[in-house]
């Protein structure tokens, strides 16, 4: 350990995604390659001496006491824990943490000395693990609220790579065995024989940690959703949800020195007739079995929704992977002006 194969993977996955920006503690962690980065792992991250490093990713995270905060994050896997170093932005944006990261340190400003947070998360204290539909995001649940986070990746890719990581670390765990379960069918191992509705796809690993798959009613109820939003205009057997991406909504802004964008995360939807932006909470649901109340704000809201039908054009920028479209709609005022102008001309 490190084998040259390993150190090679996680040097290619040393890469911070170009349209987000990170702080220049993470900016010099992304610059580390090979070695260097094992070494800078067991320095200054590992817990214990004998942890392995076994994978690296960037991606976007949400904690379940901040669900309004998204920061980018560092998160190295280990055979003990998994580690998430945390952008500056956090630390001054989340009330929770201690008064250390609040103080103003004026002597670390202009010196090449920079800090940053990490949280861990023990293996021994995971429970369970939420993936959201079409591999977009996945959700990690530990015993209390302060242990729940979720990795926005945008990449089913990326999400795919770290679960089959974290159960082959996991099967390393020595853990009390589960009780042998009684001879089950396939209806009463995934469903209720009583109301014939289908639970979430749950896999309960070797390690006792439950790993949770959307099913199909995730979709259907998320359909009938979007017919709500859609004030009745689809018959809700006709309605297909064509396209479900985590996505940003870029905002230019114009008053700043430069004109600068801001990137705006929002769930796009897209249906046969329709073009929609939600802002979803991704941290919240399914209820954590610790939570007294349901969350302050639904799981999914509407920011914006356009029909197809009204689409002129579709922009696409040239650069490279996450590409940028620029969606661009008729003005027009009275959506349904053609069946107006029919009443208008025929009677009442």
């Amino acid at each position: 350990y490190p084998s040259e194969l390993l150190m090679q993977k996680i040097t290619e996955d040393n890469q911070i995604p170009v349209h987000l920006h990170v702080s220049v503690s993470l900016q010099y962690v992304a610059g580390l390659k090979g070695r260097a980065l094992v070494e800078f792992f067991h320095s200054n991250i590992a817990e214990v001496e004998n942890e392995e490093l076994r994978h690296l990713m960037w991606s976007s995270v949400l904690f379940y006491k901040t669900p309004s905060v998204e920061v980018m994050a560092c998160v190295l896997l280990s055979t003990k824990a998994i580690y998430f170093l945390l952008d500056d932005s956090f630390i001054h944006a989340d009330e929770h943490q201690s008064d250390f990261w609040n103080k103003e340190n004026s002597d670390c400003e202009n010196s090449s000395f920079h800090l940053s947070c990490c949280f861990v998360l023990k293996l021994n204290d995971l429970q369970s693990v939420n993936v959201g539909l079409f591999d977009q995001y996945f959700r990690i649940t530990g015993h209390s609220a302060d242990h729940i986070v979720t990795c926005l990746t945008r990449d089913s890719y990326n999400t795919h790579t770290f679960i089959q990581q974290l159960m082959a670390v996991l099967s390393l765990l020595a853990r009390t065995p589960s009780p042998e379960p009684v001879d089950k069918d396939f209806y009463s191992e995934f469903g209720s024989k009583n109301t014939g509705k289908m639970e979430n796809y749950e896999l309960i690993h070797s390690s006792r940690v439950k790993f949770i798959y959307p099913n199909e009613e995730e979709i259907g109820d998320l359909a009938f959703l979007v017919a709500e939003k859609m004030d009745g205009l689809t018959n809700l057997p006709s309605l297909n949800i064509l396209l479900y991406v985590l996505a940003f909504q870029v905002n230019h802004l114009e008053g700043s020195a430069q004109n600068t964008t801001s990137l705006q995360p929002k769930t796009l939807i897209l249906t046969s007739s329709d073009l929609f932006l939600f802002d979803e909470d991704y941290i919240s649901y399914p209820l954590p079995e610790f939570a007294k109340e349901p969350p302050k704000r639904d799981k999914y809201q509407l920011a914006d929704g356009r029909r197809i039908r009204d689409l002129d054009r579709v922009l696409m920028g040239y650069q490279t992977y996450p590409q940028a479209l620029t969606f661009v709609f008729d003005d027009v005022q009275n959506q349904d002006l053609m069946q107006n102008l029919t009443l208008d001309h025929f009677g009442e």
